[in-house]
């Protein structure tokens, strides 16, 4: 083959291979989105989150997720942390909202939210935040894996780092429904089907153990439903007496069928949107 069919090769995968991710400008946010293909960092304008103030019922979650964070912004060492329990109970909104909090008094904190879906491409994510100024809380939300998924491979990359380490300005807080981040029936029947039943599910399993704290969050009882919603009243301005906003908070969980911090929320949504207040 001659030179200049080499050349001609050459420069034809070129143009089709995809060009390295441009170094993001990480001063125009606090919070981005991590999108593969092209890879990129996309800025939040605006982060969905409510102040960690109105968050009831989690205060020990809080004052633990609060401090490791403070931790790492401050340049210390810190765990990755998974947030797990209940639906609805909180676990996503105290991750936005210690951020929020720490991000206040250390704007080099910086979030990056990853899908579980683009865990594969977390490695390159990992290469561009490396070595970089800023610090970085990785958050996957409602994180779980099924039978045959091997995503959770990818999320070795970040837990673990292989041979380069993780980036020490990196952490991960991760929030799902499962402890093991697997469902309870499918580790039994591993255990159950398999030639060795020890190792047969040690591998998924292990992956919540490299999680450095774990935060377990519990349904709520009605006392504390009702101070979530009238928490909210307060900070956002809304009249309603006692006897009133109890009956009818009570007759909305009893129509759900459930009782949360969602569902104190939602509750509180519908009554400022009769009331004329607006949560902007």
């Amino acid at each position: 083959m001659t030179e200049d069919a080499l050349r001609r090769i050459a420069d034809a995968m070129e143009r089709i291979s995809p060009p390295p991710a441009p170094i993001p400008d990480l001063l125009v946010a606090s919070a981005y989105v991590w999108q593969p293909d092209p890879d990129r960092l996309v800025p939040v304008e605006r982060v969905n989150r409510v102040p960690v103030d109105l968050l009831v019922g989690v205060d020990r979650s809080r004052d633990t997720l609060m401090a490791n964070t403070e931790q790492f912004a401050r340049g210390l060492p810190a765990n990755n942390a998974l947030l797990w329990g209940a639906r609805g109970m909180g676990k996503s909104s105290l991750v936005k909202a210690v951020h929020g909090a720490v991000c206040a008094k250390h704007e080099s904190l910086k979030m990056v939210e990853v899908q579980r879906e683009d865990l594969p491409s977390i490695g390159r994510c990992l290469n561009l935040l490396r070595g970089t100024e800023e610090r970085f809380v990785l958050f996957c939300d409602d994180l779980s894996f099924g039978q045959d998924d091997a995503h959770y491979k990818s999320l070795k990359a970040v837990l673990d780092g292989g041979i380069e380490g993780r980036p020490e300005n990196v952490v991960l807080y991760a929030t799902s429904n499962r402890r093991h981040l697997m469902p309870r029936d499918m580790i039994e029947n591993e255990r159950s089907t398999a030639i060795s039943p020890a190792e047969a599910v040690e591998e998924k399993v292990s992956l919540s153990d490299r999680f450095g704290l774990w935060l377990g969050f519990h349904p709520c009882d009605q006392d504390q439903y009702l101070e979530m919603i009238r928490g909210y009243c307060d900070a956002y301005g809304v009249e309603i007496d006692d006897a009133t906003l109890r009956a009818e908070a009570v007759e909305w969980q009893a129509t759900r069928g459930s009782r949360s911090g969602r569902v104190a929320w939602q509750y509180f949504t519908d009554l400022a949107g009769r009331r004329g207040v607006t949560l902007g």
